[in-house]
């Protein structure tokens, strides 16, 4: 493409500057190859991309307990009640090629029973102190227009759905991470490495 535009400039009578040139023969003097002199290697669609592109559609569509049918093709089951952080998660983690769905533990609603014959290191659970819990839910009505003494951000609510989720997850045997405090890439790093611990002791 270079010796083209070249060609062209000179044929045009169009003065060129090399930018690139005197760059890549600096680097070609400290690395062990001269460059490969191909466009869009830096953004080539290979495997790795797809990978990432299929996780990222999946943690989409199986979000919040979308579709339970999902629960057994994910690489990652998360669970917990509302506000613990389950959606960001699931797509960092999807950024990491892990294909990752959620579920809220509510009271109220039977969680599907598929969360039940996962593997335990395909289930995470997330809990959270509730003073922390409170705190969220109430700054998160306010963001909504609506009251903050609204039953979602109570204390004794927030208590019975906190241990409404500790007995489900003890049912399901998988580990549980508090969050509290804890910013997404910290919980990540967490999942991920009770996920490929299990992983390679499988």
């Amino acid at each position: 493409m270079r010796e083209v535009l070249v060609r062209e400039a000179d044929r045009h009578h169009i003065p060129t500057v090399d930018i690139m040139g005197p760059f890549l023969d600096a680097l070609t003097l400290i690395t062990s190859g001269p460059p490969k002199l191909e466009p869009g290697l830096v953004r080539k669609l290979d495997e790795e991309y797809f990978r990432r592109v299929e996780a990222i559609e999946f943690a989409v569509k199986y979000d919040d307990g979308k579709d339970p049918r999902g629960l057994l093709r994910a690489d990652l089951v998360i669970l917990g009640v509302s506000r613990t952080s389950k959606t960001p998660l699931s797509m960092y983690l999807a950024h990491k090629r892990i294909k990752a769905a959620n579920v809220p533990l509510v009271p109220e609603v039977a969680p599907p029973q598929e969360i039940f014959n996962l593997p335990s290191h395909k289930a995470i659970g997330l809990t959270i102190k509730p003073q922390q819990l409170n705190f969220i839910r109430t700054e998160r009505l306010k963001t909504l227009g609506l009251t903050s003494h609204a039953d979602y951000a109570s204390p004794e609510r927030i208590l019975k759905e906190l241990e409404y989720a500790e007995s489900i997850m003890k049912r399901v045997g998988c580990p549980i991470i508090d969050v509290t405090n804890k910013a997404v890439e910290e919980t990540a790093s967490k999942v991920l490495e009770i996920y490929y611990r299990g992983e390679r002791h499988r």
